[in-house]
């Protein structure tokens, strides 16, 4: 192991203070390594606004992160590099924009260069490495049983068809396919997360681990648990000032061309994500499982933990059923971090899902296998945010038949796009927190749009 970093005195100062009380003895006295166990869990298309949520749809871990001390940090400014399945997989294992990794569609996981990524940098680095559910779309690529490099626990779902989200899956579990059906006993987020929990009993005690938990809630059909079906059936669904937006004339024409949701439609999205919410009941199950199985390890307390998804869903806002659009409700991510001594709070600092390669390998004392376009996010999680701190954070899509390829920047105050098309968006989140006027002609605007462009630009060339 190199040099110790800040990271490394800053977890002994704190398992010296609560070690006795935490960590039993015998537990102790086995990991003398003093890096900590790193948790990823990454939730599948899900909408922005459901965490946190009042009322709680995911009581558990948002009783959590909220709790006075409960060492979780929550970044409100979280954002997603390309706001799809397998491109947002990408970026977040190798910590790079998805025009790099060429992953930019649900059908380029085959082009993914797995030969370095955060698994193989962790896993060099003397961590116990583990995937349990979903890698990328289209995996294991005709590969049959094929197992990426790093993994020292490969639990893996094959690509299935939409029917097999939920139920009627198989898991590659070590290069062994195993068929589940449509029993209760099969329902994915409670496999999933029974693998994770017994990759948490069962790694090697005398060095960390690393543990990629992905299961495929609350992704469409959006089906509940059966023991939570119906829970959020009476739920209110509010309907905000985005949703079936009515004058659509500014934006561009891809929008535009977009008609007007019916009423019996808009019955029909509050339905969906009410369902939605109740599928995030399992993952919410999964999630105290996980933090239950690392307390009776003894090692919650030397354990960071990240919470995301890997893109967001609109459920008729702006028009838009799904994902890959610039708006909030695609682009932006819950981004919750259980950081142990962490003082609970929120910080508004501007992180993308390609800082969490860079931030896992600066955690493992190691370094990333090639070159990243994140940036560590483990100062800001100590509460010492470096004074060059990104100013905005870069949005991308590379297009399909219904939208055109876009870039775009968004920052605290402002989303800027540039579409291929020619048309241009800018929407001053401060008064128009919705995205409802598009201000881009606004000559009282000339000076922000001449500089977020210049920003565009640089940040695509970085």
């Amino acid at each position: 192991m190199s040099g110790a970093r800040p990271w490394v005195t800053f977890v002994v100062a704190v398992a010296a203070l609560i070690g006795a009380l935490f960590i039993p003895e015998s537990r102790s006295a086995q990991r003398a390594d003093p890096r900590p166990n790193i948790v990823i869990i990454l939730s599948d298309d899900q909408s922005p606004e459901s965490l946190p949520h009042q009322p709680a749809v995911m009581p558990y871990l948002q009783g959590q992160a909220l709790a006075p001390h409960g060492e979780w940090v929550r970044f409100t400014n979280a954002f997603l590099n390309t706001p799809l399945c397998c491109p947002s997989r990408a970026s977040i294992l190798t910590g790079r924009y998805s025009h790099q990794t060429h992953v930019e569609t649900n059908f380029d996981g085959h082009l993914f260069d797995d030969s370095s990524t955060v698994a193989t940098w962790l896993h060099g680095a003397g961590y116990t490495t583990g995937l349990v559910g979903k890698y990328l779309n289209g995996y294991p690529f005709g590969r049959a049983e094929y197992i990426p490099p790093g993994w020292d626990r490969w639990d893996g779902k094959e690509q299935g068809g939409g029917g097999s989200v939920y139920y009627d899956y198989t898991v590659l579990k070590q290069g062994f396919p195993v068929a589940y059906g449509g029993g209760p006993g099969d329902y994915g987020t409670d496999v999933y997360a029974s693998l994770a929990v017994n990759f948490i009993r069962t790694a090697p005690t005398d060095k960390p681990f690393f543990l990629y938990f992905a299961p495929t809630a609350p992704h469409p059909p959006w089906t509940p648990p059966p023991r939570y079906e119906n829970t959020y059936a009476s739920m209110s669904m509010p309907h905000l000032p985005d949703l079936n937006e009515l004058d659509v004339s500014d934006k561009p024409a891809w929008v535009q061309a977009l008609p007007s949701l019916t009423p019996e439609e808009l019955t029909g999205l509050d339905r969906a994500r009410r369902l939605e919410y109740e599928a995030l009941l399992g993952v919410d199950d999964a999630v105290r499982n996980i933090l239950q199985a690392l307390t009776a390890r003894g090692e919650l307390e030397n354990t960071v933990i990240f919470y995301l998804t890997d893109n967001g869903f609109s459920f008729g806002e702006h028009r838009w059923v799904t994902k890959d659009c610039a708006y909030e409700e695609c682009i932006h991510t819950p981004f919750l971090v259980r950081f142990p001594g962490a003082v609970t709070r929120m910080d508004d600092h501007l992180v993308s899902n390609v800082d969490l390669a860079p931030t896992l390998a600066e955690l493992a004392d190691t370094q990333p296998g090639g070159p990243v376009s994140g940036r560590s996010i483990v100062p800001l999680l100590q509460g010492r945010p470096p004074p060059d701190w990104r100013s905005g954070v870069l949005l991308e899509w590379a297009g399909d038949d219904r939208i055109p390829p876009w870039w775009g920047v968004r920052t605290q105050d402002f989303l800027y796009v540039e579409l291929d098309t020619g048309e241009r968006e800018l929407y001053d989140l401060r008064t128009d927190p919705f995205e409802l006027v598009n201000v881009v002609n606004d000559p009282s605007y000339e000076n922000t749009v001449t500089r977020l462009s210049a920003q565009l630009a640089a940040l695509k060339a970085s």
